[in-house]
């Protein structure tokens, strides 16, 4: 299956609240391929040495696991999906096709100037205490906002 999709259709700008963040250049209706997710491809040991350079920070992470236990690490060679941010409510989904590459799709009509979000779908594979939880902090600001972004059945035994 061949993908279209174009830089035209997001751009990257600051907010005093999320730092960077991705948004709509264009109206984009529901199911409209945006970006594929790029990076690095490498192992979760690898990627995991390089995240939680920010000590202010430690739990921000531009890594992407796929099915085949490896991770496209957009800190290495990604692209402006990485700019995508966590919602509890979003407006779009990482789909992973079957040659493991990643592309973000809308899951509705999205406006012009509207913020790029999916859920993360964060889980660890260890217990997931509240100090934990906290690390992964959600701030979508959505009215169904769990406060985390990790799920809440990913706690181990769960």
């Amino acid at each position: 299956m061949t993908l279209k999709h174009t830089h035209s259709r997001m751009g990257i700008r600051s907010s005093s609240t999320r730092g960077r963040v991705a948004f709509t250049a264009r109206q984009l209706r529901k199911g409209t391929c945006i970006i594929e997710y790029l990076g690095t491809r490498t192992s979760w040991d690898e990627a995991s040495e390089r995240a939680g350079d920010d000590a202010g920070d430690p739990n921000h992470t531009l890594i992407f696991g796929v099915s085949d236990g490896s991770v496209i690490d957009a800190s290495v060679g990604g692209n402006d999906a990485r700019w995508i941010n966590h919602s509890c409510l979003p407006n779009c989904e990482a789909i992973e096709y079957d040659d493991l590459r990643v592309f973000i799709h809308a899951t509705r009509t999205i406006r012009v100037g509207e913020e790029l979000t999916y859920d993360y779908h964060l889980t660890l594979d260890e217990e997931i205490t509240p100090r934990k939880r906290k690390g992964f902090g959600c701030f979508c600001g959505t009215r169904d906002c769990r406060g985390t972004m990790l799920l809440q059945n990913s706690k181990k035994g769960a």
